[in-house]
């Protein structure tokens, strides 16, 4: 049975590593696969960033003509969860290099 898994992550739209114990404690193997199977999910972060940014920006063109304060407050407070997600993304696609280092280490 393994000690790690992918879980979707509706929020980010991407498959997030669960690790079970501590990266040094899988087999070199294990650390293998947990790897490659992570390329795969990360290869797709720059098509989520570019998703939710196309989002972001019609948000953004919807608040320039809302005249409606309490709408705005819901368009702004929407640019910023997507503008988060991003964020988030990002911290994600930088764990491969965590990871590799880590490995090598």
């Amino acid at each position: 049975m393994n000690a790690f898994r992918f879980d979707w992550n509706e929020r980010l739209r991407i498959r997030i590593p669960v690790l079970d114990m501590e990266w040094e404690r899988y087999k070199a193997a294990e650390q293998l696969v947990i790897v490659e199977q992570w390329e795969l999910i990360r290869g797709t972060i720059p098509e989520r960033v570019i998703e939710f940014e196309q989002l972001i920006n019609r948000k953004q063109l919807e608040l320039f003509e809302e005249e409606s304060f309490e709408k705005s407050c819901i368009l702004n407070y929407e640019i910023a969860d997507y503008a988060s997600r991003i964020n988030d993304l990002h911290i994600w696609y930088r764990i491969d290099q965590q990871l590799e280092s880590r490995r090598h280490s």
